[in-house]
């Protein structure tokens, strides 16, 4: 397996895990990675959607790499008498899961999600939970947030040995190996680095950029499940086994010729993969492959455990195989 030159900086992972970047409000990330990739590129702009196109100019084909800078949250529909919020979610926030977690508005108020006393646990829907803010009526409140301010979930980062907690991980990570890749791919090719917005509600960041970027081929980097938990869904998928080459999910089917020229690079080069048929779930590729007359597309995904939770977990060895793996893929013939 090729080595990095450097070793992968794992707190920019950091820094782009705990931004705050719910969909729809992704500006920050946009500023933050803007101010990263600068050095590394020819041109760039933003989209009138909100999308961070990142250009290395070239000749031949021209090749997008999509990750999806947006993350799941809340938007708050309602403030009752007593300053507790009801609202709804963004993206596929798991409501079983988050009573009692954490998240954050972006002036920085705190509140924590509850539920109303529940008479059987199947009670348990949307109209059941409210945030707790901390305030005493609905004029306090009003002070503090307003009807249609989103938050995000609380999850801090931890690095422990080989593996990584944090909120976030969907799709900062993808965003983390997109601009390790850009500053060290060496090509030919114009790159077309695209961070995307708005992938959690319906993939409409990549619909538009791939439309007007129009490219030859596509390559998105995001999540996937993992099936190495106690009971899990049978999944061939597993943390510390290599990047996944993705062959379904519910969004594309990989065409034959992109699974080759991914796996044969992976073999060339000694770098671990997996094969990832997702049951559920899609990312961007869903959109650009169906872009103006096709986009031939393939998706690299890093293995993760409690997807769209505030506790995603990936493998640092994983991480690195991914990035080795879209740089040799940018830096090799695209044989179609």
């Amino acid at each position: 397996m090729p080595l990095n030159q450097n070793p992968l900086d794992f707190k920019l992972l950091e820094r782009l895990t705990q931004s705050y970047g719910p969909s729809g409000l992704e500006d920050d990330i946009a500023d933050q990675i803007t101010e990263i990739v600068r050095p590394y590129c020819d041109s760039i702009r933003k989209d009138r959607l909100g999308n961070l196109i990142v250009v290395r100019q070239g000749q031949g084909k021209k090749i997008m790499i999509a990750a999806h800078t947006d993350e799941i949250g809340v938007m708050v529909t309602h403030i009752d008498e007593n300053g507790f919020l009801r609202f709804t979610t963004i993206g596929g926030v798991h409501i079983h899961q988050i009573t009692h977690s954490r998240v954050q508005f972006k002036n920085g108020r705190v509140g924590v999600i509850s539920v109303e006393k529940l008479e059987n646990s199947s009670d348990l829907k949307l109209a059941k939970l409210y945030i707790d803010i901390g305030a005493q009526s609905r004029e306090e409140a009003k002070q503090l947030v307003r009807i249609g301010d989103s938050a995000v979930f609380i999850g801090e980062y931890v690095h422990s040995d080989s593996r990584i907690i944090s909120k976030a991980m969907d799709d900062r990570i993808g965003c983390f190996v997109a601009i390790e890749a850009l500053k060290r791919v060496q090509t030919d090719y114009e790159l077309a680095f695209v961070f995307t917005v708005q992938e959690e509600v319906g993939l409409r960041g990549a619909q538009t950029a791939a439309f007007a970027l129009d490219p030859d081929v596509a390559i998105t980097i995001d999540v996937t499940a993992t099936g190495d938990t106690p009971k899990a869904h049978p999944m061939e998928v597993k943390l510390g086994a290599g990047v996944a080459i993705k062959v379904l999910d519910h969004s594309i089917i990989t065409p034959p010729q992109m699974k080759q020229w991914m796996s044969n690079t992976a073999e060339k080069h000694q770098i671990p993969y997996q094969w990832e048929v997702l049951e559920f779930g899609g990312t961007d590729s869903g959109a650009i492959h169906l872009t103006k007359g096709g986009v031939i597309c393939g998706v690299l995904s890093i293995p993760t455990r409690y997807v769209h939770s505030p506790a995603e977990i990936v493998d640092c060895s994983d991480v690195e195989a991914a990035v080795n793996l879209l740089v040799v893929l940018l830096e090799s013939l695209v044989p179609f």
